[in-house]
């Protein structure tokens, strides 16, 4: 028998209000919780202008607040993380260091008899010169090696910056004759160029302000090349100072054939040998083989035939052929071929008979 509110043959079949309608939808916790609307309960909807239903907070602004909050933590450990590697980063950049003053030694050479004479070919070919190169291929550089803290390539930049140093001051025509010393000067540290400066400028034999200490030059009134071909032997030797300085030792013997400066018509005067023993002490930073330029620590130079009374800071005086040393030295027998240090205790030395030509 059918209930007082049900039809007398029941619900009719497809009409909506029987329990099967309903069977698959299941209102389970998790469905409940992720419902965006919440209906107010009667007493809330009693009030004046309630609404039915409220909006319930949803997961997405619970979930964005936390992926915000990560973000943040996650530049904050990056931030210190930096900062940690930056203080205890073991390649950090030298400290600027200054370029020391250069300091020079000058010894002039007296000969003990008069100066020999003759023509270029003649002369080198009967002294200690004969054997040797001709210009920068006298110049010749070491095998390079990486050092504790300097690689093969930084050595050879070293090495290659010396040698350009001494091509540029002592085989420049220019330069050997007074007419620029803008060569050399490129090539040196900016800290050493108002004391080059000086030196060209005011030249003195102080041990601070010698040209001759930085380049060979010849006073053009007096003295000119009567070969071009110089004749150059010698050594280039490298070493490490510490983690940030590289130095470079260069040891050569110079050979100059010159003759007096004359005008005019007539036969050119005799030629005659003069010899120049440069120990050219570099010292490179790092900067400086960046920058492709040098720091010149010590020169010292020995220099004949001259008279121990010449003054050799702003010019190199050779004595030309037939001439004799006004006041011969009595100083210890020297010879610039020699190799090896330059023995630089005395202010003015005796030139080995061995260094003129055996005419």
């Amino acid at each position: 028998m059918a209930g007082r509110g049900d039809p007398p043959e029941g619900n009719p079949e497809g009409l909506p209000g029987g329990e099967d309608e309903y069977r698959s939808v299941v209102f389970d916790e998790s469905f409940v919780r992720a419902a965006r609307l919440q209906e107010f309960s009667a007493e809330e909807r009693m009030g004046e202008h309630a609404q039915a239903v409220r909006s319930r907070p949803g997961r997405e602004g619970r979930s964005g607040s936390r992926q915000a909050l990560m973000l943040v933590l996650l530049i904050l450990l990056a931030f210190g993380t930096a900062v940690y590697l930056g203080v205890r980063n073991p390649y950090q950049p030298p400290l600027d260091q200054r370029a020391e003053p250069l300091s020079t030694t000058m010894v002039p050479l007296a000969p003990q008899d008069a100066v020999p004479g003759g023509t270029p070919a003649s002369l080198f070919a009967h002294s200690p010169a004969a054997e040797y190169r001709t210009g920068a291929a006298g110049i010749n550089l070491p095998l390079a090696a990486r050092t504790t803290d300097f690689s093969e390539s930084q050595v050879v930049t070293a090495l290659g910056i010396a040698k350009e140093y001494l091509v540029a001051s002592s085989l420049d025509p220019e330069v050997l004759s007074g007419q620029t010393v803008r060569p050399p000067r490129l090539l040196l540290d900016p800290d050493q160029l108002e004391q080059f400066d000086r030196s060209v400028e005011s030249p003195q034999d102080d041990g601070r302000h010698a040209v001759s200490g930085w380049l060979v030059r010849f006073d053009p009134r007096t003295v000119v090349l009567a070969d071009p071909n110089i004749r150059v032997q010698g050594t280039l030797r490298f070493a490490e100072v510490n983690t940030d300085l590289l130095d470079v030792t260069a040891d050569h013997t110079f050979t100059y054939a010159v003759r007096p400066a004359t005008s005019g018509p007539g036969p050119a005067p005799r030629a005659s040998l003069f010899t120049v023993h440069r120990e050219l002490h570099f010292r490179f930073d790092r900067e400086d083989l960046r920058m492709h330029r040098a720091e010149l620590l010590t020169s010292t130079v020995q220099a004949g035939p001259q008279s121990c009374d010449a003054d050799p800071a702003g010019a190199l005086r050779p004595l030309l052929a037939g001439q004799r040393a006004a006041d011969p030295s009595r100083q210890a027998v020297t010879d610039p071929y020699a190799t090896g240090r330059p023995t630089t205790s005395a202010l003015c030395g005796t030139l080995a008979p061995g260094a003129q030509p055996s005419l």
